[in-house]
């Protein structure tokens, strides 16, 4: 089913990212993680996509073990950069075959450490079009409430961020951020140019404080007071940082949900009994 559909029926929908092991690991690896997810309920998962494609082959056959064999809808990421049209077409073919109606169109990064490699795309916006016009996925694409780090003018990016909609993107999902202030007035910022596709909040809980440094210092999220405080408090005591970080997605969660956003976008970082413990509390 088309997250569109699903989202017609159930609001808010809750869903988790989860990002293929690295060439040189097993994939059994990924589906114990997803034991531990499945009867969590999820109304998707998202399977991430290497820079430059680099486990393209795993992000399909992981998505489609997700549809097939847990029933759980399943979002594959797909990036164009570095990527002939060719390639994308063959590869939105495979998903297409393998029963895949979501794909969430990102332009991506370029591999580390590899030669440049010649690009038929520039932009996301180019992917949703070419998407558009060849396959009948339900296309998602990324948001940022704080604005992208290579746009710092959020009068720009939100103008770019319409184009891409209009484009044929029919959700968005964020980028994560941890003040929920930010977000609102990033929704209310969205329906002030007209984009009024679901948004599905992106929210990634703290497990490493030196790991979320180094995760918003390239995205460009900011830490708020009260969590920069915890993770200087913590920096020393690894698993005093990850229950305060628990506390604080649970918190900030619980409060997204009081608004009745259209989603909750879990990043799981493919952790499954912290997952889980969230939502237990959350429930609670």
């Amino acid at each position: 089913m088309k997250i569109t559909e699903l989202q017609k029926e159930k609001r808010p929908l809750l869903s988790f990212e989860i990002f293929p092991p690295k060439p040189d690991y097993p994939l059994e690896t990924i589906y114990q993680t997803l034991e531990g997810l499945k009867d969590l309920a999820p109304d998707f998962i998202s399977v991430t996509y290497g820079a430059g494609g680099g486990n393209r082959e795993r992000t399909v056959e992981i998505a489609s073990h997700v549809k097939k064999e847990y029933k759980i809808e399943a979002l594959a990421h797909l990036t164009c950069r570095g990527h002939l049209r060719e390639e994308i077409k063959e590869i939105s073919r495979r998903l297409a075959e393998e029963g895949i109606e979501n794909v969430l169109a990102l332009r991506g990064d370029p591999p580390q450490e590899q030669p440049v490699v010649k690009s038929d795309f520039t932009y996301a916006r180019e992917l949703v079009e070419y998407l558009r016009d060849r396959e009948s996925f339900c296309i998602g694409a990324a948001a940022y409430p704080e604005g992208h780090p290579e746009t710092p003018d959020k009068r720009k990016e939100l103008a770019y961020l319409k184009e891409k909609v209009e484009a044929g993107v029919d959700f968005l999902i964020t980028q994560l951020a941890f003040d929920n202030r930010l977000i609102y007035d990033f929704l209310d910022r969205l329906a002030g140019v007209g984009i009024n596709c679901p948004v599905f909040i992106g929210v990634m809980p703290v497990y490493n404080t030196r790991q979320i440094r180094r995760i918003t210092a390239l995205c460009g999220a900011t830490i708020p007071p009260k969590l920069n405080a915890l993770l200087e408090k913590y920096e020393d005591a690894p698993a005093d940082a990850e229950q305060a970080g628990l506390d604080f997605a649970v918190e900030q969660i619980a409060d997204l949900w009081a608004q009745n956003v259209d989603g909750i976008h879990l990043y799981t970082m493919n952790k499954a009994r912290q997952t889980r413990e969230i939502l237990r509390r959350l429930k609670n």
